[in-house]
């Protein structure tokens, strides 16, 4: 079988799972789980194998045309590079694990057939982005996921948590997927064709006109879709949708494929400085930004939210200094432990019983009900604050390598100034994200909150999950850049001596100062305890989701619900805690800038409406009905009456001849 015809079954397979899934799943419950996983397990196959005969070396190109259109072809083209074989096998793995996790923590849900085919279906779309050599092919994936995932995020629907944060996210993305279409059809009306490989050729040879505007136009979908400033504001919101989800979506899917997109076409970016200093900008604010806010979040999936959208600055940053190998090697390393991060949450979700989704101010005593999730959840936090050896250092330093490289004139691919922006935004992310990661650590694991009652052991297929994901988090850098430098243009990703020192100082900063933070904080609660904590009432992980109350709508009604008075970031942050929580109020200015003018408008649409047009249209009704009503009462039946009125007519008839006579 050729490379080609595996590629094409990758994003096939699941597709077709998800499709029989949805046609038996109430019919034939048995095949639910099975249909989900060995479709998505085979996907996985099929991508390791075709990234073992990619091998890192040349392309893998087909084409053929789907169908005739007059002007520029739409084709069905594939396009395997190393970047796009590796890619694919992370979106594999994931999602076979999610898939495998999701068979015991969606037990008992009753919509977890659909769930399951939404899942598969959501795989498939972004198999079909990565291994796409068509631009408009390529868009086709791009909103399948973005259907999916307002499906997947709105999967508890009863909630209006739930309700309102599927569509906040089907919304901000399709406002930056206008502009991205415009910027498509665009780019490919100057280069002549949507394929990719044409499409850097005429980059290549200068042949587009606007090269700025084509790139800015696509950094708005990009924005949108990997939750980037200022469109980033729907992801902290989708964590009301379930915990698996949560993982799929940051880990392998979604939010990796605007950063992926861009990597595609870096050239591109490359050709207009302004789009690479827009990118730059955009990075560093989101890096920073995300970082605070994940500070100050008590909801531990809202903290794990933040981080991503830090995480894909990293990446995007990586890109607007011109380095895609960098930025590719931290949306593999970032996958396997955000994967991990998110599933791990959900088994704490199971063991905290919380009445949020998973309030970090109420967990105590989690440590020794959920080793699993303790042990491997530590793994992936120190890969996430890029302590060595752990995954995430390596990946993180080759971000900052690329920085400073560009920043001190090492390579021209970039302006100057937007290395100096990229690093030093990273150099304050990482001492952010060490802070951000320990707290979560501290809190979760070491709270002082309440001791929820023990719901058992979660199942053996979430915890072994947990397990397969600790090993890349662990090993996966040191590989990457010892192994395979070939499937990063021979780009050497080993860190350098003076980032290294860098990057690890301040996490060690951040890491060490959080913890002090923390004992000045416990010492505190240890003399003013607040008493007596109620506990939610027992629940699994589905329903305890189903029920949640977003934690960025706190009422602490009770001591319950207060917040831990042992929380560092209280006392870090300070009087930006309070801005911090609450994402420094984006939504409330987004409220007022376009929510509340656009309700206005449909308000005066409406009274318009209602006041003005249908009071001609009944009006026009109205005068028929009257002149209807004077001839109904003249019809009596009365024959003297008729008579009288003919005989009335005559006279008037003749008096009104007579005077004309006299007048004439």
């Amino acid at each position: 079988m050729t490379t080609t015809t595996l590629a094409v079954l990758v994003p096939l397979l699941p597709f077709l799972g998800a499709a029989v899934g949805l046609l038996l799943g109430r019919s034939a419950p048995g095949f639910v789980r099975p249909l989900a996983v060995l479709p998505t397990l085979a996907a996985l196959v099929l991508a390791a194998l075709v990234a073992a005969r990619q091998g890192g070396g040349r392309a893998v190109d087909a084409v053929t045309e789907l169908t005739p259109t007059g002007s520029v072809p739409v084709e069905l083209a594939l396009h395997i590079d190393g970047f796009a074989a590796l890619v694919a096998v992370l979106v594999g793995t994931v999602a076979t694990c999610v898939q495998i996790y999701s068979t015991g923590y969606l037990r008992d849900d009753p919509r977890y057939p659909s769930y399951a085919a939404l899942v598969s279906l959501f795989t498939s779309a972004m198999f079909l982005v990565v291994y796409s050599g068509d631009l408009m092919v390529l868009l086709v994936g791009w909103e399948v996921m973005g259907i999916c995932s307002y499906f997947l995020v709105g999967h508890y629907w009863e909630t209006p948590e739930a309700r309102a944060a599927s569509l906040k996210a089907f919304l901000v993305t399709k406002l930056g997927d206008v502009p991205f279409l415009i910027g498509l059809l665009a780019l490919a009306t100057e280069a002549g064709s949507f394929r990719i490989t044409k499409i850097l050729g005429a980059v290549a040879s200068g042949s587009l006109d606007h090269p700025t505007l084509i790139a800015l136009l696509l950094l708005a979908g990009v924005a949108g879709k990997s939750a980037q400033f200022p469109l980033h504001t729907w992801l902290p919101d989708a964590m009301a949708g379930p915990t698996p989800v949560s993982a799929l979506i940051h880990a392998a899917t979604m939010v990796a494929a605007g950063v992926y997109f861009v990597a595609r076409l870096l050239p591109l970016f490359e050709a207009s400085r302004a789009a690479v200093a827009v990118l730059a900008v955009m990075a560093a604010v989101t890096m920073v930004g995300s970082a605070l806010a994940a500070l100050a979040q008590d909801d531990i999936k809202r903290v794990l939210a933040y981080s991503t959208i830090g995480q894909l600055g990293y990446m995007t940053g990586a890109l607007a200094t011109g380095d895609r190998g960098a930025a590719v090697f931290h949306l593999l390393s970032h996958g396997a432990f955000k994967a991990l991060l998110f599933l791990a949450a959900g088994v704490i979700i199971h063991a905290a019983g919380t009445n949020s989704l998973a309030a970090m101010s109420r967990m105590r005593g989690l440590r020794d009900r959920v080793p699993d999730a303790y042990w491997t959840m530590t793994v992936a936090l120190l890969a996430l604050a890029a302590i060595p050896p752990f995954s995430g250092f390596f990946s993180k330093e080759s971000v900052l390598v690329a920085a400073e490289h560009v920043a001190t004139g090492h390579t021209e691919h970039a302006p100057g100034a937007a290395g100096w922006i990229v690093l030093v935004a990273g150099l304050i992310t990482a001492l952010l994200t060490a802070a951000y990661a320990t707290r979560l650590w501290l809190l979760a694991f070491r709270g002082q909150g309440a001791e929820a009652p023990d719901h058992g052991r979660q199942p053996v297929v979430m915890n072994a999950v947990l397990w397969v994901l600790a090993i890349p988090s662990l090993a996966l850098g040191g590989l990457a850049f010892r192994l395979v430098p070939d499937w990063f243009d021979g780009h050497d990703l080993t860190p350098t001596l003076t980032t290294s020192v860098l990057g690890t100082g301040v996490a060690l900063v951040g890491g060490i100062v959080t913890y002090a933070a923390w004992r000045h904080t416990t010492a505190l609660a240890a003399r003013t305890p607040l008493g007596a904590v109620a506990a939610h009432p027992e629940g699994d992980a589905a329903l305890v989701e189903a029920e949640a109350i977003a934690s960025h709508r706190p009422a602490y009604g009770d001591v319950a619900s207060a917040p831990d008075p042992s929380d560092p970031g209280r006392l870090l942050l300070g009087p930006v805690h309070r801005h911090a929580a609450a994402g420094f109020h984006l939504d409330a200015v987004y409220t007022t800038l376009f929510v509340r003018p656009v309700q206005a408008g449909a308000s005066l649409v409406r009274f318009l409406d209602r006041e003005v047009v249908d009071t001609y249209v009944r009006a026009a009704g109205a005068l028929p009905r009257l002149l209807g009503a004077g001839v109904r009462r003249a019809q009596t039946g009365n024959v003297q009456t008729y008579v009288s009125a003919l005989l009335a007519g005559t006279v008037v008839l003749a008096v009104a001849a007579v005077l004309v006579a006299t007048g004439a």
